[in-house]
């Protein structure tokens, strides 16, 4: 089914092409950023494909976020970063963007989007009162830990990934271990996946760190939990939160209870599309907002038919309707004659 899905994919490029060829001078060549997590991939292979029907010569460049961004901040090259979640880079791309290196394409392309704290559905459903982190806190027997049940599991994030050093100071911060709760290392990504769909197939409780759109929220229904505290500041977030409780420490502060900062995510676009690109390119991405929800199921579908990114955009193209409104009628038409 993979293969001849991503044969199908190809044609369907082929077909945009003879039918947009005329237009190629206006939009020229295009270089989008493939980055290396399923979102972004699918949404590298919509823009793939939506800008070849509007006549780009469109190349795909593999990227992550530090090198993509690195790369059109200094080179101007690629053109195009999809999905980039620029919280780590905010400041460089600030500065780049008032200086005129780099431009927002669309300042919100994904909704519902975030990192933070989830619980299962059922959790909630066995217990409405739980409202906020705070709430869940202060039941840490509702979450009994495998090794010690006198605890309550919070599961954390993987080493060396930086939510790992977010969530142990919010840990710390809220005063997690005197209320009766453990930090549980997941020791890798998918031991992490693998305990929400474990405590989701036993009907277990589960709580901890995960991130949103990803095809596991779609497939189990995570649901975030609002904190029940603001967030603290950029203070207390950058110059504590996430550097980890050590370094926090060392630097003489103390974490503050704060909702988990919020994910900058862009479409970013270079110099030269901005400037060289069509008005039917650049309002394209203005356009092109995808919920989440919509985005997830995607995911979901990619993952039990073993898909890939352009597999996923094919998908979506061929059996959702929202995309259209994100182009002209000639455009939308184009893509639905090539599929």
């Amino acid at each position: 089914m993979k293969i001849n899905i991503i044969k199908k994919f190809a044609i369907i490029i082929a077909g945009f092409g003879m039918l947009s060829s005329a237009s190629q001078a206006d939009c020229g060549k295009v270089q989008i950023a493939d980055m290396n997590w399923a979102s972004a991939a699918m949404l590298a292979n919509i823009d793939k494909a939506v800008l070849t029907a509007m006549g780009c010569e469109v190349e795909m460049v593999a990227g992550s976020t530090m090198p993509t961004f690195t790369s059109m901040n200094e080179k101007d090259s690629p053109d195009v970063a999809p999905e980039l979640w620029a919280n780590a880079v905010s400041d460089l791309l600030d500065e780049a963007v008032d200086t005129g290196r780099l431009f927002i394409g669309n300042a919100a392309p994904i909704t519902g989007l975030g990192e933070g704290w989830w619980v299962l559905p059922h959790t909630l459903d066995a217990h409405p009162e739980l409202k906020t982190v705070l709430d869940v806190i202060e039941r840490p027997d509702l979450f009994p830990d495998k090794e010690d049940p006198s605890k309550g599991a919070f599961v954390g994030c993987p080493a060396g990934w930086g939510c790992q050093l977010s969530s142990a100071s919010l840990f710390q911060a809220f005063d997690m271990e005197a209320k009766g709760w453990k930090l549980v290392d997941p020791g890798s990504a998918a031991g992490l996946d693998g305990s929400v769909a474990k405590a989701s197939e036993q009907g277990e409780n589960w709580f901890g760190y995960y991130w949103n759109p990803t095809s596991l929220v779609g497939k189990y229904n995570l649901q975030y939990m609002d904190y029940g505290v603001p967030y603290a500041g950029d203070d207390n977030w950058n110059g504590c939160i996430s550097l980890g409780p050590e370094a926090c420490a060392a630097a003489g502060n103390v974490p503050q209870p704060s909702a988990w900062v919020t994910s900058r995510v862009n479409t970013v676009i270079s110099k030269n599309l901005e400037k060289n690109g069509s008005t039917e390119v650049m309002n394209y991405f203005k356009a092109r907002t995808i919920p989440g929800t919509a985005l997830n199921a995607e995911l979901v579908w990619a993952e039990e038919n073993n898909g890939t990114g352009a597999d996923a955009a094919l998908h979506f193209l061929s059996t959702s309707d929202l995309w259209k409104s994100w182009v002209s009628a000639d455009v939308a038409a184009a893509v639905e004659a090539a599929l």
